[in-house]
C-alpha cells in the first residue's frame, strides 16, 4: 500500500484522537457505535488506536452518527484568507487596472479606471472573450465596424479576435469600468436585469 504524503500522514494521524474524543463526549460504547454504523466493534477500536488507516467507507457513516462534517472527523484544514489583495498597475497608454482574480485560470476580472485617449481609435486584437460593465462614466467602445458610448449600468461582451479598443468618452474624466476576460470559447453567461425593472 502506498504511503501517503507526510502532511496528509499529519493530518491522517490525528483521526484517531479525534475519533476517541468525539466517542467520549457522546458518551457511546464501542457496541453501540457499531450498532449505529454497521462497522465491527475491532475495526472501530483500531480506528480509534490508531491501528486502522481511516477511509472514506469507515469516515462517513462514522460522520453521521456523530452528527458532524467529514472535515471535521479529519481535521481538515483551514480554507486560507479569501481576500483578494489589490494592486493596481499602470496600463499601456494610461489608466489603472486592478486584478480582481487572484490567480490564472480561465476567467480573469479586473477593474479598470481608463482616461480620455483621444479620439482616433487604435484598435488591437487578441485571443479570448471579454466582458465589460460601465460602473462610472461613459465608455467609448470601437469594435469593428461599431463604434458606441456605453453609460453606466450597461455592459457589452464581444469576441477579442475582432478589432477593438476602448477609452473614456468625456474628455478630462475617466471611465470605472469592471472587465470579465476569458480564454477563447469562454463565453461569461453574465445576465443583466434591464434598468427600470
Amino acid at each position: 500500500m502506498d504511503t501517503p504524503p507526510p502532511n496528509h500522514q499529519a493530518v491522517l494521524d490525528e483521526v484517531a484522537p479525534r475519533l476517541r474524543r468525539l466517542r467520549a463526549k457522546s458518551g457511546l460504547t464501542l457496541a453501540a457505535l457499531s450498532e449505529a454504523t454497521g462497522i465491527s466493534r475491532s475495526t472501530l477500536s483500531r480506528l480509534e488506536s490508531g491501528g486502522r488507516r481511516p477511509s472514506l467507507e469507515l469516515l462517513l457513516p462514522l460522520a453521521a452518527a456523530y452528527r458532524v462534517p467529514l472535515d471535521e472527523l479529519v481535521g481538515a484544514p483551514e480554507v486560507g484568507d479569501p481576500r483578494v489583495r489589490l494592486t493596481p498597475r499602470t496600463l499601456p497608454g494610461g489608466g489603472t487596472v486592478v486584478p480582481l482574480t487572484r490567480g490564472p485560470g480561465p476567467l480573469q476580472a479586473f477593474k479598470m479606471l481608463i482616461p480620455h485617449r483621444g479620439t482616433e481609435p487604435d484598435p488591437r486584437t487578441h485571443e479570448g472573450y471579454e466582458w465589460l460593465y460601465v460602473l462610472d462614466g461613459r465608455l467609448r467602445l470601437v469594435l469593428a465596424d461599431h463604434d458606441l458610448v456605453l453609460g453606466p449600468g450597461e455592459a457589452a461582451e464581444f469576441d477579442t479576435r475582432l478589432p477593438h479598443w476602448f477609452t473614456s468618452a468625456d474628455e478630462g474624466r475617466p471611465v470605472e469600468i469592471l472587465s470579465l476576460f476569458g480564454r477563447q470559447g469562454e463565453r461569461m453567461h453574465v445576465r443583466a436585469k434591464p434598468r427600470g425593472q
